[in-house]
């Protein structure tokens, strides 16, 4: 069985860099001892026999589609959808701006 104690807050606050004022540690040690707690209660569950589980969908699979070559918009007809373009391709806002230093 896990002890939570203020101690393991404190080392945790340590660790974490972060530094709370008296309530806020009162509240983290309440919630992470109910965390604990629960844990504990988890570890109190019986698993033998009961296979390891790396993800709740393992027997789900993708329905895949088969690609067909279809027919293909013209460069004219796909840029008149777009609001802005030039030289042939569409523009769009500048993203990353860069310096020069």
């Amino acid at each position: 069985m896990s002890h939570f104690d203020e101690n393991d807050l404190i080392k945790l606050m340590k660790l974490s860099r972060i530094d709370c004022s008296a309530e806020e540690k009162q509240r983290f040690f309440k919630a992470l001892s109910r965390v604990v707690s629960y844990m504990d209660q988890m570890s109190e569950v019986e698993t033998t026999g009961v296979a390891p589980c790396n993800h709740i969908l393992e027997t789900m699979t993708n329905v895949m589609r088969e690609d067909e070559v279809g027919q293909t918009l013209s460069r004219d007809t796909f840029l008149s959808n777009s609001p802005s373009h030039v030289g042939g391709m569409i523009k769009v806002p500048t993203i990353i701006k860069t310096t020069n230093s």
